[in-house]
């Protein structure tokens, strides 16, 4: 059997970031993740950075590898009838992004876990929580060598994904979720081929939607809007690059360099809330409690902001002797929620072709885009939005 102040149930960027920021504070806690330390690492999954992220990432000291070898982004570039227009964010609103791959984070955020020592523990099997509605919640779970054990805290946080123990454990009646499913996937390759342009470029075509982005100077990511029926199999290489280029075709004859194609995927698409964030003892945090499409390049960063807020609620219980900023946890975090939720249906619904929609539709979306790209109001907010709001916070 063991104790802690904090349980904290996956390893992802909230887990990790939570168990960093709570170190920070004097708190002590425990990580368990169900998966090994060899698939976290690798688990390739969003790569776009907001300013408050960086900033976190170097506060609690894992932000060296990320200065080295991120790319600091100042502006993405907006597609449509085959020209493409810069949204310059910096001079905007007097930020930036940074891309850095999520498992790249995860790998730092790891180490520097080890380094300082906080209690992390892959490869758990049968996660159950306890006693969430008593002021002594507990874990049970298998260990790595099939043992089963017992984590003894004062709080849980549910930091395991949408598809993790946490939120089912909240008993029925008590949350509310709200949820979209778009008739659209993102067929996603890693490409060994060294990026063609220093910057995003999001594309709407009559063929349906395309991504440019990169990892490192030397592998480029891309992606294509395709059915959410589809099969991965159904896209040899030669047909990706092909659509590629179609969708990407610009007048000033710019495209993507070919490359190997070292990873594909298919990745379905959902905006995915739920209200109240926290029950009792139990906090949710990240992709457990919120799933925005990837377009907004929200879903790492709310995340983050999750947690840092939390961290602020634990910090106040035990150094301040007062619970009401972790009463406070859910309504605060909602707020960014639901605007990075709202952004990311902006830039989706803007750069995607609805298969039920029809040319009035496509029509609309081109306006939209014109518009977007000819109006400085309107460009400061996407720029807003895109590098960032404002973390609020409990204190």
């Amino acid at each position: 059997m063991k104790r802690t102040q904090v349980g904290i149930v996956g390893a992802g960027p909230a887990g990790l970031m939570l168990a960093h920021l709570l170190h920070g504070f004097g708190i002590e806690s425990v990580i368990l993740e169900a998966r090994s330390r060899s698939y976290v690492e690798g688990r390739v999954r969003a790569g776009v950075l907001e300013q408050g992220t960086v900033d976190l990432l170097n506060q609690i000291g894992c932000g060296e590898r990320m200065q080295r070898q991120g790319l600091l982004h100042h502006g993405i570039e907006l597609g449509f009838s085959e020209r493409r227009y810069r949204i310059d964010m910096t001079a905007l609103t007097g930020k930036a992004v940074m891309v850095y791959g999520q498992h790249e984070v995860v790998k730092d955020l790891i180490a520097k876990a080890e380094a300082i020592g906080v209690p992390l523990l892959f490869n758990v099997g049968d996660v159950r929580l306890h006693g969430i509605e008593s002021d002594a919640p507990s874990i049970s779970f298998d260990d790595e060598e099939g043992n089963r054990d017992e984590l003894k805290c004062d709080f849980i946080a549910g930091c395991d994904g949408f598809h993790g123990v946490s939120r089912p454990s909240v008993p029925a009646g008590v949350l509310t979720t709200y949820e979209r499913i778009y008739p659209f996937s993102w067929l996603g390759i890693l490409a060994e081929a060294p990026p063609s342009q220093t910057e995003l470029v999001y594309m709407n075509s009559p063929r349906g939607f395309a991504l440019f982005s990169m990892r490192s100077p030397t592998v480029t990511r891309l992606y294509l809007q395709c059915d959410p029926t589809d099969d991965i199999a159904n896209w040899s290489d030669d047909r990706i690059w092909a659509e590629l280029f179609t969708r990407f075709k610009s007048k000033d004859g710019w495209a993507p360099n070919e490359g190997t194609i070292l990873q594909k995927s298919i990745t379905p698409m959902r905006s995915f809330a739920t209200e109240p964030m926290q029950y009792k003892r139990l906090f949710l945090a990240g992709d457990a409690v919120h799933i925005v499409p990837p377009t907004g390049a929200k879903g790492m960063n709310l995340a983050i902001s999750d947690v840092k807020i939390l961290a602020e609620g634990f910090h106040a219980y035990y150094a301040k002797n007062t619970g009401e900023p972790l009463e406070r946890y859910s309504s605060v975090c909602l707020r960014r929620v639901w605007r990075a939720q709202r952004f990311s249906y902006f830039m989706t619904t803007m750069l995607h072709r609805d298969p039920e929609g029809n040319e009035f539709d496509h029509r609309r979306q081109l306006a939209e885009l014109d518009y977007v790209t000819s109006s400085i109001a309107a460009q400061r907010s996407l720029a807003e939005n895109y590098v960032g709001l404002p973390i609020e916070s409990v204190l």
